[in-house]
């Protein structure tokens, strides 16, 4: 029997990744400047007034969300309710499906901020666009793409093997910006050839939302590894992608 819980433990995390995968390629579609149907700016529009409250409220309900249930507080509350093995992949699925519903009801508002398709300026942002989800994906393998999304707590789970943290340790990308992953989420979020009413107002949320989980986040980190990870912090930017601070004497 508790081999079979296992089993189906880790039947739970893959699944949790795939619907994140999902998602995550819908995150791509809904921000592209084309016209599909998984687009922001597809659809019927509402008034101004209306898609402008649901959208802000979609994008604080995902905030709270994700950050929330990021803080250690939170989680240790949380284990005692679940298996500390799938906290991860809860986490994963439960922020993909918040996210799906931000996509899901999104109310477009059409508005032109600026439409540089078909012109060299809307051709670099197109490529930096694709370099930001690029940026985005090979980040998390730098520090263990499986451990960040909760493959890695099943699968050692399954093999009756202990869970270990991961060593902190600042590989690549990482010895010169802190968050390589939300800086490649701004950029994606910011590249667009053509940016819309509704575009501007994800974006502006965004950034404000990764720039607080940033603040929320360190703290965390800094509870966690202490004076190591204070001095990274001297060391390397938060974002910008600056070569390492010489260290104070």
């Amino acid at each position: 029997m508790d081999q079979w819980g296992r089993v189906l433990s880790f039947i739970y995390g893959v699944v949790a990744y795939l619907i994140f995968f999902a998602v995550f390629l819908h995150a791509v579609a809904f921000l592209g400047p084309w016209d599909l149907s998984l687009s922001m700016d597809f659809g019927e529009e509402a008034p101004m007034g209306r898609a402008v409250a649901v959208n802000l409220l979609l994008l604080g309900l995902f905030g709270l969300q994700h950050s929330g249930m990021a803080r250690q507080g939170f989680k240790k509350r949380w284990t005692a309710i679940i298996p500390e093995h799938l906290e991860r992949s809860t986490y994963v699925l439960v922020s993909s499906l918040t996210l799906f519903l931000l996509f899901w009801q999104w109310r477009p508002i059409s508005g032109m901020v600026w439409n540089l398709q078909d012109s060299f300026p809307g051709t670099l942002l197109w490529g930096c666009f694709w370099f930001g989800w690029l940026m985005v994906f090979v980040s998390s393998f730098l520090i263990n793409h499986f451990d960040l999304f909760g493959l890695r707590q099943v699968y050692l789970h399954l093999r009756s093997r202990p869970y270990t943290p991961l060593e902190f340790n600042t590989p690549a990308l990482y010895r010169y910006v802190r968050h390589p992953i939300m800086l490649g989420f701004l950029i994606a979020f910011w590249s667009t050839p053509r940016m819309t009413i509704g575009h501007l107002i994800f974006s502006i949320g965004a950034t404000l939302y990764i720039l607080i989980g940033i603040r929320l986040e360190e703290r965390d980190l800094v509870d966690l590894h202490g004076e190591a990870y204070e001095d990274y912090r001297r060391r390397a930017s938060m974002l910008q992608p600056l070569p390492m601070k010489r260290r104070e004497p």
